[in-house]
């Protein structure tokens, strides 16, 4: 048994630092993605028109021309199309992004467990233990808060209606959790998260998984 805890000790400690740092699932195949989104989508509007407005700073450079072009490839699911250069279109979309380096305080299991051979009655302070052979105990794990940091990866998209008076008729935030700066790696996802199921519930909270390189 006392080999098992430190067989174990290190994959509890990796395991507690991953789930508390990202929104990615339990292994490296998968990205996920926590999104919230606000509509008050319009019916048959679909083959309506579309275009890019500056909604950030950041606008009208390279990285945003980019990050432009990964949402032309998610907006499918609304099923407007982009407006010809210099023509009116129905409805504007804006977007921000960031991805900014946060800290937060992680549980991590430290220390291998203490065999005590005394037997019971040897807790003190040290967590949780287990009988052991010849009426020693093993003592679990201790759990210590440690500081992480990791870089929170967003993507904000707004659409405003013009045949409603400029209204906002969806809002939709995209938030992923990384321990790499690694945004434009992670904006695709965050696109096409955007808009899954699009329009979706007015208020509505998911948490998007994608494979990552499917085979």
């Amino acid at each position: 048994m006392h080999n098992g805890f430190l067989k174990h000790r290190g994959l509890w400690r990796r395991c507690a630092l991953m789930a508390s740092v990202s929104l990615l699932a339990g292994c490296a195949s998968t990205i996920s993605a926590r999104v919230t989104s606000y509509q008050q989508w319009p019916a048959g509007v679909e083959g309506q028109t579309y275009q890019f407005v500056s909604g950030t700073a950041k606008a009208n450079n390279l990285e945003s021309d980019t990050f432009a072009d990964m949402l032309r490839a998610a907006i499918g699911p609304t099923g407007l199309v982009e407006a010809a250069a210099g023509k009116p279109a129905r409805f504007d979309v804006s977007f921000t992004y960031g991805n900014p380096l946060v800290q937060s305080w992680v549980q991590q299991y430290v220390n291998p467990p203490f065999y005590n051979g005394f037997g019971p009655g040897w807790g003190g302070g040290y967590g949780p233990y287990y009988p052991g052979w010849a009426g020693g105990m093993y003592f679990g794990p201790s759990v210590v808060n440690v500081p992480v940091q990791y870089y929170k990866n967003t993507l904000s998209v707004s659409i405003k209606d013009h045949k409603r008076r400029d209204a906002e008729v969806y809002r939709s935030t995209a938030v992923n959790m990384s321990r790499n700066d690694n945004l434009p790696a992670i904006m695709p996802y965050l696109a096409r998260a955007i808009f899954e199921g699009f329009p979706g519930n007015n208020g509505q909270v998911r948490v998007i998984r994608y494979e990552l390189n499917p085979r």
